[in-house]
């Protein structure tokens, strides 16, 4: 298996295909990159701007190349020793049926559709007007109003009817078809005579039609007839209406015909009953909340869950994929959103035997020079039996204590543990209790943390997963029927119940399976259980019980009441689990996250509102464990996901260090901004809570300058828009005075006027000349920070990611902000020039980037050069006499190869926020770093500056002092020479 030493990570799209990574290829192998990362590549929604909304696994995506372009891209990696790591999506498709074969066929032929099983649509919905239909609640009004207004209109197109609703084409049964064109075909009859070969070759094709199988059988020869009838009438029907104008120009009078005249109410009529009888039922867009009868990607409409724990569905989203495998093209895969999945445990070892299969046709058939062999780097220790063959990540957020499921064949997650442990670590955990104390006298906002995210997750399931929650509380009442201790349970009790216990749900979900629960299942379900109870003590105690043996269903042959039932059980457990994880993820990532803004650099994909600060010992904790259970797991800093960039984070941490100096500036901020709150009388807009958050914000994107040069006067209108922008997102997303279902726009006006006023306004003056001074000092501590961060991941066990862009300053915010195109020639002319810079240069004018890049740089060709180091080397925490809070470092060694890493951290405090010299401050003078007794004679070479550096020997004991490790730049990797 090839094993990443470093990834970059690149989002393709029309604007970034794979001619324009291929020409990349030179330029990510001199920043020392073994590994290129790209987003999905598969054919995705016309326009996609991230390839997620894949609509045909069949082929690759049009938009960013063809399989020559894929095949010149292969080539160009591998002349420069690059591997391909892309990004998979099991779980949901794009279901726009004009680009969607399979959802279409869904909505032309319902649960008589071969791929009726493919999608995860409940035709026996509670609602019996849904039955044997798909609920497709696309309308921008309601269905009657649409409809009478004429924005429903049926079309003619090659052979068969079609609904079309703006840019929307959808497909009509086309054993209905009859009730249209049979309209007036008496009239045509007697005009061209009833015998007449088109009126004849009309009215066979229309008994075929109307004689074909139902839309609700589901036998497989029923199946396969109307399949077949159904194509067969519309080519004759299409090339009827080619050579016929009399027969067309019947077609095109019934269609005007039934699409009815505006301002005529019973002129729709037909159409109206047209639509009822269709494989869906069309609504308004608000229905999905109650009553949406399909498995979604989150709450997105327009994304449907697949069935990939169905052997067909897999095969069928697989073989391309499988065919790149096994050609050499791909040598790695991340998995996009596996908690979504039925079974992500049994889909794991489908994919892992799928591709042990393909690895070895591979070798047999010499695919072997294409990929597989270079550059093999075997993890250690081995991975879990059975695991995969290719390098395989999952995108899993880990809750806090939550630990991969060893059993998984996969080799790590996409590295959001690691990114919020490390940004973690920045964040000063005594100070950021004051920090929290003074947050809530400026905003009022005294919520705990456990409140914030119960809250918020309640909320998902009151509004946005309104319907799914439903259907699970029926099915629940099913199984409390079929058991006489809980059949007086009610419906409404048990929807209470299961609110409660998802509210309190501490992980994204379990992973009960037909082979019963894991002690980690249990230990979830029963904390769930156990909070769920205390913040209901009203609630009769049982039901939970009741839920807590429906969510643990017992083994196979388990001497229990409810064993009987046990397939039921699991089922439900099943469909349970897949409803967790989305409703966490809206709820805490996605609304609570926007809403306790404390310190929003903490607020990150994967992190915790009750655990913002982390310890040096827990940074070297979880690097032990990744080493020894997951030696290849992706370390990340900044993904197409996270809420900032890592820059901004880095910044944006620098508060905790300097609380009252934080709380007097906003203060005064706030003084001088309070003309441009309110405006069109929108009381309190923006509220405090919102103008802490926006302060906060502009301290992480503000652009990088040096300190003492001259405060503008207002800021550039892009800077403006951009934070608009993520002011505007930022509220709906927090869902206190907005949202992207009820949208308030006075209040969104209102902080739109407040950015603008602050940044370019009349105040604006006053504003920028407190703000940017200030600004400018965390900044600089910022990019320490940054510095830091980046050297503990290159360094510690895992294989660290880029985020594309990011060897220079990434201080982008939510995407959209965060998936801008990047400036690949300024980044490779910077790149070519950085050899010969003088770091004191570098240093002076760290604003420019170059200070990054030439770490990120130094460092992952460092790394590629000892791959086994970092790979398979020992990991070794070091700390200094007094265990000093300001420094972090450790050692990596293998063999007869050592490396010592040493970073800074907490500089803001220690230097009273006053940058400088770091290394003048007085604590530092003499404070040093206890190497182990076999380094006491040792030489280290400093990778970043070449020099040599010798610990200090004092009564038999070996020291590094920082002083002299960090003398020429502000972090560092000493290799023992």
């Amino acid at each position: 298996m090839r094993a990443p030493i470093a990834t970059y990570r690149v989002q393709l799209s029309h604007a970034f295909t794979f001619r324009d990574l291929a020409s990349l290829t030179p330029y990510l192998h001199d920043l020392g990159v073994s590994d290129c990362y790209c987003s999905p590549i598969l054919a995705a929604r016309e326009g996609s701007s991230h390839g997620y909304d894949i609509s045909d696994h069949s082929k690759l995506n049009p938009e960013i190349g063809g399989m020559a372009d894929l095949e010149a891209l292969s080539a160009s990696l591998r002349a420069h020793g690059l591997g391909l790591l892309v990004d998979f999506v099991p779980n949901h498709m794009a279901i726009d049926p004009q680009t969607n074969a399979w959802w279409r066929d869904v909505l032309e032929n319902g649960p008589s559709s071969p791929y009726a099983r493919f999608f995860d649509v409940d035709w026996r919905p509670v609602k019996e007007e849904l039955r044997d239909k798909v609920l497709l609640a696309i309308l921008g009004d309601q269905y009657g109003q649409v409809l009478e207004r004429g924005e429903l209109q049926l079309v003619f197109d090659n052979g068969a009817l079609m609904l079309k609703y703006f840019d929307r084409l959808l497909p009509i049964n086309p054993r209905r078809t009859p009730l249209v064109l049979r309209m007036g075909l008496d009239i045509l009859g007697e005009r061209l005579g009833p015998d007449h070969t088109d009126v004849r070759e009309l009215r066979d094709i229309l008994d075929v039609l109307a004689g074909m199988p139902a839309q609700t059988e589901t036998e497989e020869p029923a199946i396969l007839e109307r399949q077949r009838a159904k194509e067969s009438a519309r080519l004759r029907l299409a090339a009827l209406a080619r050579r016929s104008a009399d027969v067309r120009a019947h077609i095109e009078a019934a269609v005007v015909e039934v699409n009815g005249q505006p301002g005529v109410p019973e002129s729709f009529d037909r159409l109206h009953e047209l639509l009822d009888l269709q494989a869906y039922r069309l609504a308004y867009w608000r229905t999905a909340f109650d009553e949406i009868n399909y498995r979604r990607f989150f709450d997105v409409n327009d994304l449907a869950g697949l069935r990939m724990e169905d052997p067909r569905v897999f095969a069928a989203t697989h073989a391309l994929l499988l065919d790149l495998v096994e050609q050499g093209h791909i040598t790695g895969i991340r998995l996009d959103h596996p908690d979504g999945l039925f079974d992500p445990t049994a889909y794991f070892e489908s994919l892992a035997a799928a591709v042990a299969e393909r690895v070895a046709a591979g070798r047999a058939g010499g695919a072997g020079s294409t990929g597989w062999d270079q550059d093999v780097h075997q993890p250690h220790p081995p991975n879990p039996p059975g695991s995969s063959r290719l390098y395989t990540l999952v995108e899993k957020i880990l809750g806090r204590g939550e630990q991969l499921r060893e059993s998984w064949p996969v080799h790590g997650t996409t590295g959001y543990n690691a990114l919020n442990t490390i940004n973690a670590l920045f964040v000063h955990p005594e100070r950021l209790l004051l920090l929290r104390r003074l947050y809530r006298q400026f905003t009022g906002y005294r919520k705990p943390a456990p409140d914030t995210e119960y809250s918020a997750k309640r909320l998902m399931m009151r509004t946005a997963m309104a319907s799914e929650l439903n259907v699970l509380a029926r099915a629940l009442n099913r199984i409390s029927e079929t058991d006489r201790r809980y059949r007086d349970f009610t419906l409404n009790s048990l929807r209470r119940a299961l609110m409660e216990v998802i509210a309190c749900f501490p992980v994204y979900r379990t992973y009960v399976s037909a082979q019963g629960a894991t002690d980690e299942d249990v230990a979830v379900v029963d904390t769930a259980i156990s909070d769920a109870r205390r913040r209901n003590p009203v609630q009769e105690p049982s039901i939970f019980e009741f839920i807590r043996e429906v969510l643990l269903p017992p083994r196979t042959g388990a001497d229990t009441s409810i064993d009987r039932w046990r397939d039921r059980l699991v089922a439900f457990a099943h469909k349970f689990q897949q409803y967790t994880a989305p409703v966490v993820a809206k709820g805490v990532e996605d609304t609570a996250f926007y809403t306790d803004v404390l310190l929003i650099s903490a607020n990150e994909v994967g992190g915790d509102l009750r655990h913002r600060a982390r310890s040096i010992g827990e940074f070297h904790q979880e690097n032990l464990h990744r080493l020894t259970q997951w030696p290849l797991e992706m370390t990340a800093a900044s993904t197409h996901d996270t809420k900032r960039g890592e820059d901004a984070r880095a910044r944006i941490n620098v508060i905790s260090e300097l609380p009252e100096e934080w709380r007097t500036h906003v203060s005064r901020w706030s003084v001088i901004n309070a003309a441009a709150r309110n405006p069109n009388g929108s009381a309190g807009a923006p509220d405090r809570n919102d103008e802490w958050l926006y302060y906060q914000a502009l301290v992480g994107a503000w652009p990088a300058e040096k300190l003492g040069v001259r405060v503008p006067a207002a800021a550039a209108d892009d800077f403006v828009e951009r934070m608009a922008g993520y002011m505007r997102k930022a509220l709906k997303e927090a869902k206190r005075h907005t949202s992207w279902v009820q949208e308030n726009q006075e209040y969104e006006t209102a902080m739109q006027a407040f950015v603008e006023t602050t940044l370019t306004g009349e105040t604006a003056g006053r504003f920028l000349a407190s703000f940017v001074p200030f600004q400018r000092r965390l900044a600089w501590f910022g990019m320490l920070n940054s510095l830091s961060q980046l050297v503990l991941r290159v360094g510690a066990p895992g294989v660290p990611d880029t985020y594309q862009g990011s060897e220079l300053w990434n201080f982008s915010l939510v995407d959209p902000d965060n998936r801008q195109p990047v400036d690949f020639d300024g980044r490779r002319a910077m790149l070519a020039k950085l050899p010969s810079t003088p770091l004191a240069e570098m240093l002076d004018d760290w604003p420019d980037g170059r200070v990054k890049m030439y770490t990120l740089m130094r460092s992952l060709r460092f790394r590629r050069d000892h791959p086994d180091l970092f790979l398979h080397g020992d990991y070794e925490p070091l700390s200094g006499e007094a265990d000093d809070p300001h420094v972090i470092a450790f050692s990596r060694r293998r063999d007869d190869q050592e490396l010592i890493v040493v970073v800074p951290r907490f500089l803001a405090a220690m230097m009273g926020g006053v940058p400088g010299t770091p290394l003048g401050a007085e604590r530092w003078k003499m404070a040093g770093i206890r190497l182990p007794r076999r380094l006491a004679r040792a030489r280290l070479l400093n990778v970043f500056t070449n020099e040599m550096v010798e610990p200090l020997v004092h009564r038999d004991v070996s020291w590094l002092l920082v002083a002299t490790a960090l003398q020429s730049w502000p972090v560092a990797m000493l290799h023992v020479r």
